[in-house]
């Protein structure tokens, strides 16, 4: 029997899943409604603030989080919804799209390390 890798695959679409349920809400909640409306500080989005965040370790981690398990989540529900219309996924729809969630993640890494570093 051959192994797999679709556990690593499953986990980072899991993970991905929770953070679109659960934070991404609050996250549009925040920057798309309470913030420009004024029911919050616009101070609280300063460009001040919002770098001082990013250029942490927790708070680039939190947004590595943000950002590239969503991606992972969509690019593997993609992948298996092909199925699903009929199309017979091949090595090349593989590396594909795990290539490109692999690719935002990693270009996500090297930024927000530019900022922390």
């Amino acid at each position: 029997m051959r192994r797999s890798d679709e556990p690593i695959y499953w986990g980072l679409f899991g993970g991905g899943g929770m953070v679109v349920a659960m934070l991404l809400p609050i996250i549009v909640l925040i920057t798309g409604i309470l913030v420009p409306l004024g029911i919050m500080d616009v101070e609280t989005m300063s460009y001040d603030r919002v770098l001082e965040f990013a250029s942490s370790w927790w708070g680039a981690i939190i947004i590595l989080v943000i950002i590239a398990l969503p991606i992972w989540h969509g690019m593997h529900r993609i992948y298996h919804g092909l199925h699903d219309l009929g199309i017979h996924t091949t090595k090349l729809h593989h590396y594909v799209f795990y290539g490109f969630a692999f690719l935002v993640s990693a270009i996500t890494v090297g930024l927000l390390m530019v900022l922390v570093l």
